[in-house]
Formats: C-alpha cells, structure tokens, sequence
C-alpha cells in the first residue's frame, strides 16, 4: 500500500466472507512471500470468480513465486470464469496465464488498470 502511494486501510470486509479463499507462498522462516485473494462473484454473475490483492515482497520478485501462486488460484476456480483487474502496465504478464483485456483502462486511486479475463 506505501509502495503505491496509498496510505489508508484497504479493507473491503470481503477476506471474511465465508467463500474466500487465499493463496500464498512462505518462505522458509514463515513470512509470505507472495499472496492473492479469490473472490466468489456469483452477485455479479453466475460462477464468476475474481482474483487481486495480487502482492510480491519487493525481495522475492523475479523468482517466479507470484506465478506460482497465480497458477494455483487459477487452478482453484477451476472452470469458472475469471476477473482480475490489472495494473495495466502487467497485462502482458497476466495474459501468459490467459487473461485477456474485456474493457476500457480506468484509474483506481491514480494507478492505470485494466479489467482482464478468461472465460
């Protein structure tokens, strides 16, 4: 949240809903090296899940640990369709998972993004 300038509390209240599911990798010494967060979106559409708080400590970036984690939320929606909306400076990193642009770039508190999908 400080690295991008946002300094407030980022609580939407949805990690307590009872169909959240989180996603991480650790480190050997127990700290999270890399998160993400998936959201059951059935209110918006039926089956659709969404996938963000896509985070990387700035020390495990490059290793392929948030595509690790990635995949395997991916992998946990199985055949629903995904959401996610990007930072749009990484739409070519999320579309070598299969995502794809379905909608105009918008700014969420000053950063560019891009609303992606597969499905």
């Amino acid at each position: 949240m400080l690295e991008q300038d946002c300094v407030y509390l980022d609580l939407d209240g949805r990690d307590l809903e009872q169909t959240t599911i989180q996603v991480w990798a650790e480190t050997n010494q127990g700290e999270i090296a890399s998160s993400v967060r998936i959201l059951n979106e059935d209110a918006l559409e039926p089956g659709l899940r969404s996938i963000g708080r896509v985070v990387t400590a700035p020390q495990h970036r490059g290793l392929g640990i948030a595509a690790a984690v990635l995949n395997t939320a991916i992998e946990i929606c199985e055949d629903h369709p995904i959401q996610i909306h990007a930072q749009s400076y990484l739409t070519e990193w999320y579309a070598r998972f299969g995502f794809r642009a379905n909608g105009e770039e918008f700014l969420e508190d000053g950063i560019p993004h891009t609303p992606m999908r597969i499905g």
